[in-house]
């Protein structure tokens, strides 16, 4: 099963300073099989040790004694290979914490032994600051659900090598974009958990699939007891069965749990944030670069972790989505804008964990809501999920006259366009001077070759 990861995986083993990895990721999303594939590419011995079921190498790891360590890992797994042909894999290591902090130990004694951990819940563990963190000793990679190129890569062979290579100059034929539509059609039912989608490829659509994401958000409910009090436990689970249906709207507190103080929500919430069941995608009031300088925590709104899981939650059968028009699948549900947001935390976040931003404008004279804002190489770009003409776009509009800019982007099942807009603005019933900028579209499945088309633009 090929992940984007792998290159990135590459090119940490090949570092001249390398330090030990730890992937970040919630439950599921193919940590422990990305660490497999990435042993096997590379022709290395992979010594695999499950901390979980490990428990007693805490205290061993406790001890700083680095000998004592690797003579009993190899008598866990296997002799020692060469110098360069092993890869050493700590797998939940979250379970066992002294050894995050002899991960720093690694790198001063042993840098040429290369290391991954992983864990799951590995966030609550790295909050925890009563032992010191191998702060500059180790480097952070974070994993999330497949995305819809490596869904493709895996159920489509042919056809990802057309989408990974298409140039933006060509004209997209309609038969590619039918079948393209197609599959991320698929994509939207069978979601990015690596389970489902080797399910997919073998059998296609089928009940078995429902059966896989049923089973991952139990998983997911059963986890809470890990890192929840028994009266906060409750409330997790009702919120994060409610998220599903907050995704792209702005949150409420009160709406989401009436029985609960508006404290009580904001913490479980960024508990599941923690745990990577969600993202919050915070209001930026854009005014200039870095986006989250202008980050307002008060003001957000959610996206679950998966879209296939997401459609299982609201109960979205694939009979339901394939019924549903182009329209309706982009406006409707808020389907469209989990996808985006999906795919662009897995396009730009891998390595820095950057947020998600938006841009929201309450007024008396209306509100205007921006789904996406990005910046690139000093310019804050817009992004639009919608499916109507660019004269609809009355939000994008009045960012663009608000806060300037040359380009922006709406993402729709329409084929690749570009336009030049000019239009004028009205506001508070006062028509503004007109505003000029350069309209990109393309079709919702192309939103994972974003940096391709950043670059083809520049």
């Amino acid at each position: 099963m090929y992940r984007d990861a792998l290159q990135d995986l590459t090119t940490w083993f090949h570092g001249s300073h390398r330090k030990p990895l730890i992937i970040r990721g919630a439950r599921q999303v193919g940590k422990s099989t990305l660490v497999s594939l990435f042993a096997a590419e590379m022709g290395l011995t992979l010594h695999t040790v499950n901390l979980e079921r490990n428990l007693y190498l805490d205290e061993l790891f406790r001890t700083g004694d680095m000998g004592r360590i690797l003579s009993e890992i190899e008598g866990l797994t296997q002799p020692w290979g060469s110098p360069g042909s092993t890869l050493l894999f700590l797998d939940e290591i979250q379970a066992t914490p002294h050894a995050i902090q002899f991960l720093r130990y690694f790198y001063e004694e042993r840098p040429d032994l290369p290391v991954i951990a992983a864990g799951s819940l590995l966030e609550f563990t790295l909050a925890d600051h009563r032992y010191s963190m191998p702060v500059g000793r180790v480097v952070y990679y974070h994993l999330g659900p497949m995305t819809f190129g490596e869904f493709l890569h895996e159920c489509d062979a042919e056809l990802f090598a057309y989408w990974n290579t298409f140039q933006w100059n060509q004209q997209l034929p309609e038969s590619y974009h039918a079948r393209l539509s197609r599959r991320h059609r698929e994509y939207l039912f069978c979601g990015g958990m690596p389970e489902a989608v080797q399910l997919f490829s073998e059998i296609g659509l089928q009940a078995q699939i429902a059966d896989i994401h049923r089973s991952i958000l139990e998983t997911y409910e059963d986890d809470f007891a890990k890192y929840a009090r028994r009266d906060d436990l409750i409330r997790l689970q009702q919120i994060f069965r409610a998220i599903p249906a907050w995704v792209g709207r702005k949150v409420i507190y009160s709406r989401i749990s009436r029985e609960d103080r508006a404290a009580q929500t904001r913490s479980a919430i960024e508990m599941l944030a923690k745990a990577r069941t969600c993202t919050q995608v915070f209001h930026s009031d854009c005014s200039g670069i870095p986006i989250d300088a202008g980050e307002d925590r008060r003001i957000f709104k959610l996206l679950f972790l998966d879209c296939g899981l997401m459609n299982y939650r609201l109960g979205l059968s694939w009979r339901h989505l394939q019924a549903l028009e182009e329209f309706q699948l982009v406006n409707e549900g808020a389907l469209a804008e989990q996808f985006i947001g999906q795919e662009l935390l897995a396009v730009r976040n891998r390595r820095d964990a950057r947020g998600l931003h938006y841009w929201l404008r309450e007024g008396r004279d209306g509100n205007a809501e921006v789904d996406y804002v990005i910046d690139h190489e000093g310019e804050i770009l817009p992004i639009e999920v919608k499916a109507g003409k660019s004269g609809r776009l009355k939000s994008l509009h009045q960012f663009m006259h608000r806060k300037g800019g040359s380009h922006a982007f709406r993402f729709n099942m329409h084929l690749p366009s570009r336009e030049e807009v000019l239009t004028e603005v009205s506001l508070g019933g006062q028509k503004m001077p007109s505003i000029r900028f350069q309209l990109h579209s393309f079709p919702l499945y192309f939103v994972g070759r974003l940096e391709a088309i950043l670059g083809n633009i520049n």
